[in-house]
């Protein structure tokens, strides 16, 4: 109970210090670390991933309460298919029995949820409970979940390319009208505003092809803390680490009454 009553006092405290009206709108997380969580404790990683669901979960809830308007999640990368098969199985199944026990919850919360990746490899029931939620959810207002499964931040770049490429050849569109704003429109994130602030769990120091294009100013945070063991408190302190940065997106702090000049030196 001591634990316990220390942790909703460090919770309330944490709370207390996040500016609400500077809350990223839009958060991506790389959720990792499931399966070492699992084998550290002697337990099979699809422990892990179970745990993992549930952690997803309560990090939906607090993003809401705190206004956060677009959560995007790494939940299954281009690359995690070279892991053994038994793994990938689970997490396929999983993907299946969570989206069929949680969207009922999930349309009442009023979210919208939307898959990004390729999802032509996966099995057919899964690719339909998939559809069937987004089109469920897809007028919901409130607060949009962006799942990233059989997701790579290159595919996608060069997916993009090859179709501006294309209707540039059938003469749609000139080489000379292919812009920034051109190309976020071929991703498959169009319409969705880039991330302010990405959150990577388990201390790995990398963006492993997630989202290369759109985290281009996102700030990023990394907690050594393992994905099933991350949450509230973990959150804020992610957001508060955010707001304590000066976000500049190239340019410098205003500085009153300097000048670039060097007086050392005449012109």
């Amino acid at each position: 109970m001591r634990s316990q009553k220390i942790s909703t006092k460090e919770n309330s405290k944490l709370s207390n210090e996040i500016d609400k009206l500077r809350v990223p709108k839009h958060i991506a997380i790389i959720m990792d670390g499931n399966g070492r969580w699992a084998s550290k404790k002697g337990l099979p990683r699809s422990f892990g991933h179970n745990k993992g669901v549930n952690v997803l979960k309560e990090i939906i809830k607090v993003s809401k309460n705190l206004d956060c308007q677009v959560l995007t999640v790494y939940a299954f990368s281009t690359e995690n298919w070279t892991r053994p098969s038994t793994e990938v199985d689970f997490l396929i199944n999983l993907f299946e029995k969570v989206l069929k026990k949680e969207i009922t919850e999930i349309h009442q919360e009023s979210i919208k949820i939307k898959f990004i990746g390729d999802l032509s490899p996966f099995p057919k029931a899964l690719k339909s409970i998939i559809n069937s939620s987004e089109t469920l959810t897809k007028n919901n207002k409130n607060f949009t979940l962006n799942i990233c499964v059989n997701y790579g931040g290159r595919q996608e770049i060069v997916k993009a390319a090859r179709e501006i490429a294309i209707k540039s050849l059938a003469g749609e569109i000139k080489p000379s009208e292919i812009d920034e704003q051109l190309f976020n429109s071929q991703l498959l994130t169009h319409g969705i505003k880039d991330p302010e602030l990405l959150i990577r769990t388990s201390g790995e120091k990398r963006i492993s092809n997630f989202l290369l294009w759109q985290l281009a100013y996102s700030e990023i945070y990394i907690t050594d803390v393992l994905w099933p063991d991350f949450n509230e408190i973990e959150f804020f302190k992610a957001i508060i680490d955010y707001q304590s940065r000066d976000r500049r997106f190239g340019g410098i702090q205003s500085l009153p009454n300097k000048s670039c000049k060097d007086s050392n030196y005449s012109s």
